[in-house]
């Protein structure tokens, strides 16, 4: 039986991820490059379209850029690059402007006399009216749109169901200089990996809370993007800080399901069972505290009294208010049996959000030539130990743009591609132990929760540190052996990404923001402006999990 000839296929831009980060970059290059934008489902299956909330932007008179710029650096606890905040701030009316162009269409005022300014809300941390919103979707809405845009524009080819397997680099080649030239990609439906070469690759693949065992994310959120880039050699930095949001709902059929922010910042209560408020026993400003406050002041309730979970309370609001304001999450309650219009309902913290990232410079370029990381996937500076909310949305589409509008200049477009080897697979066989990937991937996300969460401890953490080692050992020896399916490149990845995580938190010796440890309950403030930056040391490992950790002031 003979093989079938590799594919190749050779594009302008090569974008891995087909979100709010991916789409806007294709959407802000020129229309002379050839663009493919790669997702490893549907098109919509990434977290954007779960993002209920909104988009950050100060769009009032009592509001302005100076308060939102202090808010995200007041949210971020000492680690926001000011620098970056008030340059992404300061695109947040443009984005909105940007979005309202191409036809999203954002909640209007239900005043008469506003009908045309935009209905703005207020979640954690924000201490003004300053979320855009479509209804209780505008994830999905900007998701949508984003869609059809891109279904417009005839320079830009959008692929389903193909998952990037690894980057390919004039390094990996054997040359002296270090760009990224493509990626191997596993076309999931035939099976066959096929190579993309491309002049610049863009990673906009999100974050990485599927390395814990209770997240709101889908189930693509695998860090793919995260250990590509590591193994390629570029530096992470702040994977320590991970944000689990206080609010999912507890339901065992509403899998990764979480209830907005923007509920509490419309007067939500968050309750125990027996109706009493606690979290201004934890924080002044209470439920619209900061997420790490939340969150660790949940998981301190639940741990203390033994409970399953706690409770987010609207009812005291009217039914008219409820469903205006929260229609999608009302049916969704609804249909799981719980009324949010007649009854508190039960919440527990998920993991979130990945604060941390590959770091990259203003434009969104990485360690690497030609690869820039958009989105989650990144560190740009902006969120610090926390990420204020709706703050996430803004950063994919400015960032998307600029690093658009770089590569627009970028001096390469019009060199030629160079020569990349078909994927080798002739040394590797079907594997008849799926059983190992599968054991692997629950064992991971277990003690990850268990060892690694919302609340920590250095013993804790060594024992995760001793697990993750084991098991990067054996999937690495399985990951040699056998042929590559879209189940082990996600262990692979998010094994990887997990070893940051541990790798980081050990290193930081103090309780800042999303990261609190037992051993190190205080804030240490000769580590203001101090980020956690790990090194791949690729001459020890090709791996890259060999590392040179270092505690330093800035990202760049």
């Amino acid at each position: 039986m003979t093989s079938k000839a590799p594919k190749f296929h050779d594009y302008d831009v090569l974008i891995l991820g087909s979100g709010a980060a991916g789409l806007s970059t294709a959407l802000h290059t020129n229309q002379s490059l050839h663009i493919a934008v790669l997702s490893k489902a549907e098109l919509s299956s990434g977290n954007t379209s779960y993002a209920q909330g909104g988009i950050s932007a100060v769009l009032d008179d009592n509001d302005s850029f100076e308060q939102h710029v202090a808010d995200t650096i007041s949210a971020g606890v000492g680690l926001c690059d000011p620098e970056v905040v008030a340059k992404t701030v300061s695109e947040g009316s443009e984005v909105i402007d940007w979005l309202l162009s191409i036809g999203v269409d954002f909640t209007r005022d239900n005043n008469p006399q506003n009908a045309q300014q935009l209905h703005l809300t207020r979640e954690g941390g924000h201490t003004r009216r300053r979320v855009a919103h479509v209804a209780d979707a505008t994830g999905n809405a900007v998701q949508n749109q984003l869609i059809d845009e891109v279904r417009k524009r005839d320079h830009i080819d959008l692929h389903a169901n193909y998952i990037a397997v690894d980057l390919i680099t004039t390094r990996k080649l054997g040359h002296k200089d270090d760009r990224c030239v493509g990626a191997y990609i596993l076309n999931i439906e035939t099976g066959e990996v096929e190579v993309f070469r491309a002049k610049n690759v863009v990673l906009a693949t999100g974050g990485a809370s599927k390395v814990y065992l209770y997240t709101s994310n889908p189930d693509g959120a695998c860090g793919d993007g995260l250990a590509m880039a590591w193994r390629a050699g570029c530096r992470a930095a702040n994977m320590e800080f991970m944000q689990f949001h206080p609010t999912c709902l507890y339901h065992p059929k509403a899998k990764s399901y979480l209830l907005s922010e923007a509920i509490r910042g419309e007067g939500g209560k968050i309750i125990l069972e027996d109706g009493s408020e606690f979290l201004h026993d934890f924080d002044p400003q209470g439920v619209l505290a900061p997420r790490d406050i939340v969150a660790r002041a949940i998981d301190y309730k639940m741990k203390k009294h033994g409970l399953d979970s706690v409770f987010l309370d609207i009812s005291h609001k009217s039914v008219d208010f409820i469903k205006d304001h929260f229609p999608n999450i009302h049916a969704r309650c609804l249909s799981l049996g719980y009324d949010m219009t007649k009854q508190p309902i039960p919440v527990v913290p998920a993991a979130h959000y990945t604060c941390g990232g590959i770091a990259t410079d203003e434009h969104g370029q990485t360690d690497i030539d030609q690869l820039y990381a958009i989105g989650e996937v990144a560190f740009t500076g902006l969120h610090g130990a926390n990420r204020m909310a709706s703050n996430s949305l803004l950063e994919c589409l400015a960032y998307g743009r600029f690093a658009g509008q770089h590569i627009n200049k970028s001096t390469n477009i019009n060199a030629k591609h160079i020569d990349i080897p078909a994927w080798d697979a002739s040394r590797v066989s079907d594997s008849d132990e799926e059983i190992v990937v599968a054991h692997n991937w629950d064992e991971l996300r277990r003690f990850m929760w268990d060892y690694v969460g919302i609340v920590r401890s250095t013993k804790r953490m060594q024992r995760a540190k001793h697990r993750v080692d084991l098991l990067l050992s054996e999937i690495d020896e399985y990951y040699s052996n056998f042929k590559v399916t879209s189940d082990l490149i996600e262990l692979r990845n998010i094994a990887v990404v997990a070893d940051l995580i541990i790798r980081s938190a050990l290193k930081r010796k103090e309780s800042r923001g999303l990261h609190y440890t037992l051993d190190y309950p205080e804030t240490d403030s000769s580590l203001d402006n101090i980020n956690t930056i790990l090194t791949p040391n690729l001459n020890e490992s090709a791996a890259g999990w060999e590392t040179e950790t270092q505690l330093t002031s800035g990202h760049k």
